[in-house]
């Protein structure tokens, strides 16, 4: 594959530009317009997607696949071995989708089984030192802010944001349009449209700015409360609460997302705040 010397004003689908003192395996497959930074390393079974850049001492190794118009920092490690005393070093993979920016010293580790994946959608967003853990699964639009460290086997929905200092444990799923505190640990499963922090992690009410960013009406916002009220301050434990939003609210897209992610939990749902608390403060989370 010919490959350009030097990084200097090279054009859009042009050959891939690697520095002189990058270290890319021959067998490595760049497409056009991919930018490789000085002491960057390479190795043999990546594929990076045209338009992406490397940062310098970015390090991609194993069975990585990365898409187009990516921005991987320095010192970024992707593609290592999963932190686990079992791997084997079997075949295992990191799939990342299109336009993600991965900032300095991240490292997304590839799976722990053979020819499982490490996988992230497009359009993500991980902050300084983040770190993705074995077989954990993040969709697109997620935003993961600087120090969040996701054990193996998390999964991450869409539009998702975890603040900063943020430890997931294994197994946890944090749901779509979700908005976790920094500083918080996640123990258990944060459901979809929710706004999750304190120590001991509580829901406090709908994840309201968020939602607006993203063109939710007042409509569907007031369905999602009215459902986020039976679900965490009626009173019924989970099993009933399921079963009357089901029969009261099932036909609601929304509510029907709220439920199947509910139903699915293996860790359990994380709780809501104490109805003295979310009365104290539901002015404040209606802009929270």
């Amino acid at each position: 594959m010919p490959r350009r010397t030097s990084l200097a004003d090279a054009p859009a689908g042009a050959d891939p530009a690697v520095h002189p003192q990058a270290a890319v395996h021959p067998g490595a497959k760049l497409a056009k317009g991919v930018r490789v930074s000085p002491f960057a390393v390479i190795g043999e079974n990546v594929t990076v997607g045209s338009g992406t850049e490397i940062g310098p001492h970015a390090v991609i190794e194993g069975w990585t696949v990365i898409g187009k118009d990516c921005r991987i920092g320095i010192g970024a490690v992707i593609g290592a071995p999963p932190q686990d005393a079992r791997y084997a070093g079997a075949r295992s993979l990191v799939v990342i989708g299109d336009r993600n920016t991965i900032r300095e010293y991240v490292t997304i580790h590839r799976a722990a089984e053979v020819d499982h994946v490490t996988r992230l959608g497009n359009d993500n967003f991980l902050m300084a030192y983040a770190h993705v853990a074995h077989d954990c699964v993040i969709g697109d639009g997620v935003t993961i802010v600087n120090s969040v460290g996701l054990s193996g086997h998390v999964e991450v929905e869409d539009f998702a944001v975890i603040g900063g200092i943020t430890p997931v444990h294994q197994f946890v799923r944090i749901g779509a349009y979700a908005m976790v505190g920094g500083a918080c640990r996640v123990r258990m499963d944060v459901v979809p449209f929710a706004m999750a922090t304190g120590e001991p992690m509580r829901i406090y009410g709908l994840n309201r700015v968020g939602l607006r960013r993203r063109g939710f009406s007042r409509d569907r916002m007031k369905a999602l409360k009215d459902a986020f009220r039976v679900l965490f301050w009626s009173g019924l434990n989970t099993s009933d609460a399921v079963a009357r939003l089901k029969a009261e609210m099932g036909a609601n897209p929304d509510v029907a997302r709220l439920v199947k992610f509910v139903e699915l939990s293996r860790r359990g749902v994380t709780p809501g705040m104490r109805l003295e608390e979310v009365r104290g403060g539901e002015e404040g989370g209606e802009e929270a």
